[in-house]
């Protein structure tokens, strides 16, 4: 399948053709004529396409599997083989685990539902790229930046929610005297430098590895389709579970840091 294309675009045709065609004009005032803000290339929108059908492929996985564990019988009976309702149990199980060792089972009971969230989209999203025909919708800056700010946002709100404007004092470092101004003002540089950066830094690893990963799987299938790209197809599966990993833990980490209290 030629590059920039997917079965989004072979399916839907026309109607994918026209939405590119009219972002390329809305996007005439604010950029270079057919360019993004943030990617600076070709406006696509095939990311966007995967990106919905990921999300309505959770929105199935969690309505079987909800479905499975609103019945009393099933849901007390583990199944003896993998499937939908034991996968979901499997990852809720795994993230909430990991977010309990970073900030507490209250916190993690309370903050679940977000980072879960981002677990199974970005874990299906990632899992694309290992599809012939598929792009993984976080292979575009556009869509990992998106989840990045979601983080950025939830970790000041509450912040902020948890502290009150005492929040802002962690931005300037141990405050002493007076004289200590100067070193309290080079605080809040470097608080606000380190704290604009994490949705940036977010949104860059986990683009740039699904990008190259997805490039170098694309190479060895377009080489010898068969065999020899089963070792990439290993690795791929890989990076995909480590890199949705990175980003639910250093989120945890992120919201953690900022609802803490100084005597934990």
């Amino acid at each position: 399948m030629p590059h920039g294309q997917s079965w989004f675009s072979v399916l839907l045709g026309t109607f994918y053709e026209n939405v590119e065609r009219t972002l390329q004009v809305l996007g005439r005032p604010f950029a270079e004529p057919g360019q993004t803000w943030i990617a600076h290339g070709p406006i696509t929108v095939g990311h966007v396409f995967a990106w919905v059908f990921v999300l309505l492929l959770v929105v199935a996985i969690g309505a079987v599997a909800g479905a499975r564990v609103r019945r009393a019988e099933a849901a007390l009976v583990p199944e003896v083989r993998l499937d939908v309702r034991t996968f979901v149990e499997l990852l809720v199980e795994a993230t909430y685990g990991q977010m309990k060792q970073i900030m507490g089972p209250e916190a993690a009971r309370y903050f679940l539902p977000l980072i879960g969230t981002c677990a199974f989209l970005i874990l299906f999203s990632n899992a694309m790229g290992l599809v012939p025909g598929f792009e993984p919708p976080t292979s575009n800056l556009n869509t990992t930046l998106a989840c990045g700010l979601v983080i950025f946002v939830t970790t000041h709100v509450y912040g902020v929610r948890h502290h009150g404007l005492a929040y802002l004092k962690h931005f300037l470092g141990p405050i002493v005297k007076w004289y200590a101004l100067p070193l309290m003002v080079l605080m809040l540089v470097i608080e606000l430098v380190s704290h604009f950066a994490r949705p940036a830094s977010l949104a860059i690893r986990l683009m740039a590895n699904m990008t190259a990963d997805h490039m170098v799987l694309a190479i060895f299938l377009g080489l010898v389709p068969f065999v020899v790209p089963l070792p990439m197809y290993v690795l791929g599966s890989i990076v995909v579970v480590v890199q949705t990993l990175v980003f639910c833990l250093l989120s945890t980490v992120y919201i953690s840091m900022a609802i803490a209290h100084e005597e934990h």
